[in-house]
């Protein structure tokens, strides 16, 4: 017996998704890792290869919490360092000395660049809550708070789950799918995975919400590299200009699966 959904909830990502801070995060990895890799490089006598802002950024650090994207990406470049803990300095040569210092360089170049809203998809959470749709945010990030009471957008999102709440019950990152789910009970304690939507402009989120059994996996895809439907997203666009709630809600309950 073939039934149709009912979308019981929408969880949107942050960065490339609703604001644009990739840059600012861009900007404070490439600060991070070349200094970092100078260091190394003096050390061994090899050559330095800085970090690549374009294909580092997508491939290894992006969508993922601090720790995640550290660890792939000294993992690409074969270094290991000690992980160390919380409690350790930002000029330890540790993971999380790296995540701690990289929270620093993000926040100083937060003030420096400041934040961009994409205006549309403002516009289209809107929508969805004039149409009934309860919205939650989940983002690897433990400064999305701090960009939502910048950008003055709290108050479009019923739940959110950042990198805070994800350390606080140990969840997994991207692209495991444990901050969607989480997200989704506090939106709805009730709601099945399958009649809730996930809305990512990252490969590692695309690929959480395809794990995680969302009903519907919506695909930014403002570059237009054409990977995110290769990977599991449902629908993709390149921006959400003329996309409605009402097309994505009709779109979504029109979609059926065997009960």
């Amino acid at each position: 017996m073939q039934t149709h959904r009912t979308l019981e909830g929408v969880i949107l990502d942050l960065d490339g998704v609703i604001t644009f801070t990739a840059r600012v995060h861009a900007a404070a990895w490439k600060e991070l890792f070349d200094n970092f890799l100078r260091k190394q490089s003096e050390k061994s006598g090899e050559n330095f290869q800085p970090f690549d802002i374009n294909f580092d950024y997508s491939q290894y650090v992006d969508g993922k919490p601090r720790l995640d994207g550290i660890l792939s990406f000294l993992s690409a470049r074969k270094i290991q360092i000690p992980l160390g803990s919380p409690s350790d300095s930002p000029d330890a040569t540790t993971v999380w000395g790296l995540a701690t210092q990289k929270n620093e360089l993000f926040r100083r170049k937060l003030q420096q660049f400041g934040v961009d809203v994409d205006p549309e998809a403002v516009r289209f959470v809107r929508e969805l809550r004039s149409c009934g749709v309860r919205t939650g945010l989940a983002s690897s990030s433990k400064n999305a708070r701090l960009i939502l009471e910048t950008t003055k957008l709290r108050h479009l999102f019923n739940a959110v789950v950042d990198g805070i709440v994800s350390e606080s019950l140990n969840l997994r990152g991207k692209p495991e799918p444990d901050i969607f789910v989480e997200c989704l009970k506090e939106l709805n304690a009730n709601a099945l995975t399958r009649n809730a939507a996930v809305v990512e402009d990252a490969i590692s989120g695309v690929e959480a919400g395809r794990r995680g059994g969302f009903g519907l996996v919506l695909g930014i895809d403002r570059k237009g590299s054409g990977k995110l439907q290769s990977h599991g997203a449902d629908w993709v666009i390149r921006s959400f200009k003329n996309f409605t709630a009402e097309r994505f809600i009709e779109g979504f309950t029109s979609r059926s699966y065997a009960a």
